[in-house]
């Protein structure tokens, strides 16, 4: 499952992606965010054993929160030989900045951060999209909040024309999207929301934040049909051993 690629634009992008969440710490994973930030933020070395790993097992891109250390890692694993499809995110605060990082690193997609596309006004998000469409890369946006934000984009046909690649995320248990609960009927109003957007969907936060076991998440996964392309953080080589090795056996 999600092994190939998509064709966007002249761009073939892996359809599975390494996540790098895990390596920049990020405050979702609660108690687990501290130990990241010990054990993969300030050893660039184990992230890069992970990137190692991960692409020794297929993964072929890597959706890069440019961060410094992930930054060091990943250029460590290129000057190694490997060579990956960067699908890069733009923070928030830092959008000249990361543009330019992710140019630098000929990176073949740029996504704006859930900062951005969740609490923009339509023309604001415009404004930066065409800056982004401007560089002849592949543009996209992510979102926290797939049903909010969702509903907003398709009452603005100018926004819709701007991006290729809607990633959003998407596990059984409705978990960091935002429904009150996420059974029959909320599944049924995401999909054709989605399927109406006509976007490359990308889901993310497929495991919960470590939630579910990956052999559950898959199974849900294949119960999907709107999902073109995943990205998956693992925090250790074990992980994505396990992890990579399953999805790709779906």
């Amino acid at each position: 499952m999600f092994e190939g690629s998509v064709k966007i634009k002249d761009k073939s992008i892996p359809c599975t992606s390494l996540g790098t969440a895990p390596f920049a710490g990020l405050t979702y994973f609660g108690h687990r965010s501290r130990l990241y930030q010990i054990d993969l933020y300030n050893n660039p070395e184990n992230i890069r054993k992970i990137i190692e790993t991960s692409y020794n097992l297929g993964v072929r891109a890597i959706q890069l929160i440019p961060e410094p250390p992930v930054i060091e890692a990943l250029r460590g694993a290129v000057e190694s030989g490997l060579d990956f499809s960067i699908i890069g995110t733009i923070r928030a605060g830092r959008f000249q900045e990361d543009l330019r990082l992710l140019l630098d690193l000929e990176a073949d997609a740029i996504l704006l951060d859930e900062e951005y596309t969740d609490k923009l006004e339509a023309w604001e998000l415009e404004d930066l999209l065409n800056s982004i469409n401007n560089t002849g890369v592949v543009c996209g946006l992510i979102t926290a909040f797939p049903r909010n934000t969702t509903r907003k984009l398709l009452v603005s046909d100018d926004i819709l024309d701007l991006f290729d690649i809607y990633m959003i995320p998407l596990n059984k248990l409705g978990y960091m999207m935002d429904f009150p609960c996420f059974l029959k009927d909320e599944r049924k109003e995401l999909e054709e929301m989605i399927l109406d957007t006509g976007k490359f969907i990308m889901a993310h936060k497929i495991l919960a934040a470590g939630i579910l076991k990956p052999d559950e998440a898959f199974k849900f996964l294949e119960s999907v049909d709107y999902i073109d392309m995943v990205s998956i953080g693992v925090a250790s080589v074990e992980e994505a051993e396990e992890t990579f090795t399953l999805l790709f056996k779906y």
